[in-house]
């Protein structure tokens, strides 16, 4: 079940964001003031009371506990744990990632969703974003547990001007903005296990998909997919996850706010997605390595050549060096990373 995609169809591109834009400015206004009247959002939307109303029954639908007065206005009692666009757009700071947000209750994939989009021309940085997927997966066509209102599941389209050898570069980068915005919204340090899980108590918090579709010698776009798990109780993982999986409830004993950990995580990988696409990969390399716990550690790589050996660096193009137990060196560009300790 969606909502805005709906929305978009039904009324029209152009319709839509105006009624949106108005209904943004009367939560923007509920948010800021402790009441305020029909008449001053009616002013200040140049619209009637009636229709004031019908924005607030919307935002009601949405699961905003909003009072009523008729000598006080409107007051906003309780915003909804839910990562609609209306909440997540209200203090977003990006420029382009996340300014376009299509949210579902419920969707087989966002990783499909925005791939179809941006088969039809969508342009760059807008985002899919789910409550709850039925499909949801991960590298190499595991399934991804989506639990309804527990986690982030979005997926990002980009278009970056990189031949297509270079998309390897991209989940690091992204792997990079996803420590960086869990930092700072909860004060956990997550770590990044080559080349895109997100580990926390040694165990999986987090992960990311890129899905290309490209030409010889250009990529036409990358569709970026990110999948945390925020305030999923670890009764509600599948079984084969127990004793693998985790999430930021269990790993700092709080409830997590998932909108304001979206607007991080979009401001984050937009900070450091242009930086990548001015100055090339290495500042990204040099944040990634310190964040990693690969490195250094004895390793095991299947989903392709089997090999075991030591992590010793990534290369400027972000594959994996592992020096073999014979001391040669070999060079990982994808696989599975298993750690087996230090060496």
């Amino acid at each position: 079940m969606l909502t805005q995609a709906i929305n978009q169809v039904d009324i029209g591109r152009s319709p839509w964001i105006e009624y949106k834009a108005m209904r943004d400015t009367v939560l923007r206004m509920l948010h800021q003031k402790q009441c305020v009247s029909g008449e001053d959002l009616g002013k200040e939307l140049s619209i009637s009371r009636t229709a004031v109303w019908k924005h607030i029954e919307d935002l009601r639908r949405k699961g905003y506990e909003i009072n009523s007065s008729p000598r006080l206005g409107y007051s906003l009692i309780k915003t909804p744990d839910l990562l609609i666009p209306e909440e997540i757009g209200l203090h977003l700071e990006t420029r382009c990632f996340g300014k376009e947000i299509l949210y579902f209750e419920e969707i087989g994939s966002t990783q499909d969703e925005a791939r179809q989009l941006a088969s039809k021309g969508a342009e760059e940085g807008l985002t899919v974003v789910a409550e709850k997927q039925t499909l949801g997966r991960g590298r190499l066509g595991r399934i991804w547990s989506s639990p309804s209102g527990m986690g982030i599941y979005l997926s990002i389209v980009l278009r970056p001007d990189l031949k297509p050898h270079d998309a390897i570069q991209i989940p690091l980068v992204a792997g990079v903005a996803v420590c960086q915005a869990i930092d700072s919204t909860t004060r956990l340090k997550p770590r990044i296990k080559w080349p895109n899980d997100i580990i926390a108590g040694g165990k999986k918090l987090g992960g990311i998909l890129t899905e290309m579709s490209a030409e010889v010698d250009r990529i036409d776009f990358v569709i970026l997919g990110i999948g945390i798990n925020v305030n999923t109780p670890r009764e509600l993982f599948p079984e084969e996850l127990s004793g693998v999986a985790t999430s930021l409830v269990e790993e700092t004993g709080q409830h997590i706010p998932r909108v304001q950990l979206v607007q991080s995580l979009l401001w984050e990988l937009e900070q450091l997605y242009d930086e990548f696409k001015a100055s090339g990969f290495g500042p990204t390399r040099e944040r990634w390595k310190l964040l990693n716990n690969t490195i250094g550690s004895r390793v095991q790589i299947s989903g392709g050549e089997e090999l075991t050996g030591e992590a010793i660096d990534i290369d400027p193009n972000g594959a994996l060096i592992v020096r073999e137990e014979n001391g040669n060196k070999r060079r990982i560009v994808a696989g599975d990373v298993s750690l087996r300790g230090t060496m």
